[in-house]
């Protein structure tokens, strides 16, 4: 695991703030340990608490250019509806730190991961914070990109064909090193059926990516969020994709768990008073004013992208270069998912 100083030259990084924002004499660093995407660290800087967004060590250019796309969108959704950490600067000098890296401020409050907080036991509150995190992606998919100055922040014509592609060049690139272990023929059926099926129109919107209940920040005193992070996934795209995967994340009471869902999906969602899989659709039509149309097609993307991703762990373990007990989870874990992508496409799951 990668230190503070394995990940930043910290003289290097008090000139900068110095320069950007002015002298502190308290200056502390701390790496977040959480997470598989782009480097966190917590800096204290006098009174102020600031984040540190870098990519991993070893990555090449071109994901080092994700953490300045990340900083530019929510730069640019600062003064809408969206709610974002303020930005504070970015910097593509590598010579500073080592790479690219943005500074932010840091939210207080809580990342919802696998438990419910004491606080939001209530059944009004859980109502709310369903309804929070519905209206938040329809905030997102309801900005003006003109508006904003996001126009070319990506290619939205051809998005969810793009996005069965990718995953199933991915899982396919995964297969070269894990068949020799099992195969997962449920996947390449699942992978033929979202090829046949892909809708070659749909709304064109900004899409987060990544949208799930651990990627927003609620805030201390009430269940209302107070930022979406983790943004170095978006563009412009189908909006229904980013529905399709928080309907994934979000179970409901009579869903079918295995031993991986139990492990990788809150599960207390299903508790009474959090809404259903089907009231967040209809809570998103009203707040869009989008009619959500083959939602079997997006939940089974999203179950297809959570088998690519874990296929891809699965094969990084095989090839020694994680030792994590998650990634080696997925020699079962993905046949598993896979047979849940099936059954969902096949209307065994229905909404």
């Amino acid at each position: 695991m990668p230190t503070v100083e394995d990940l930043v030259d910290e003289k290097n990084l008090r000139v900068f703030l110095s320069d950007r924002i002015g002298e502190a004499e308290r200056f502390e660093v701390e790496r977040h340990s959480q997470g598989f995407s782009n480097e966190t660290l917590f800096v204290t800087w006098g009174d102020r608490e600031l984040v540190v967004r870098r990519p991993p060590l070893g990555e090449t250019a071109d994901t080092a250019h994700e953490v300045l796309r990340e900083y530019e969108v929510m730069d640019a959704l600062q003064e809408t509806d969206v709610p974002v950490p303020r930005t504070v600067a970015a910097c593509e000098d590598d010579s500073v730190i080592g790479c690219n890296f943005y500074v932010m401020e840091r939210l207080a409050g809580d990342v919802i991961r696998f438990g419910e907080p004491d606080r939001f036991a209530e059944p009004e509150k859980r109502r709310a914070v369903g309804e929070e995190v519905v209206d938040t992606l329809a905030a997102i998919h309801n900005v003006d990109v003109e508006a904003v100055g996001l126009e070319g922040f990506g290619r939205p014509e051809g998005y969810t064909r793009r996005q069965v592609d990718r995953w199933t060049e991915q899982i396919e690139w995964a297969f070269e090193e894990t068949t020799e272990e099992r195969d997962v023929p449920d996947l390449r059926e699942v992978g033929d059926w979202l090829d046949d099926n892909v809708p070659e129109e749909h709304e064109a919107a900004p899409v987060h990516g990544d949208y799930k209940l651990d990627n927003v920040v609620f805030a201390p005193d009430e269940p209302r969020i107070s930022g979406v992070l983790d943004w170095e996934m978006s563009t412009l795209g189908d909006p229904l994709c980013d529905l399709g995967w928080l309907l994934f994340f979000w179970r409901d009471e009579g869903d079918v768990e295995t031993k991986i869902t139990q492990t990788m999906l809150p599960q207390f969602t299903k508790k009474d008073s959090y809404p259903s899989r089907s009231e967040i659709v209809e809570r998103y039509e009203e707040k869009t004013g989008v009619a959500v149309e083959n939602t079997r097609f997006y939940r089974v993307l999203a179950v297809y992208k959570m088998c690519a991703l874990g296929e891809m762990f699965y094969a990084r373990y095989l090839m020694g270069n994680s030792d994590s007990t998650f990634y080696a989870m997925m020699e079962d874990g993905v046949p598993l998912l896979a047979e849940e992508a099936l059954k969902t496409a096949r209307g065994e799951y229905p909404l």
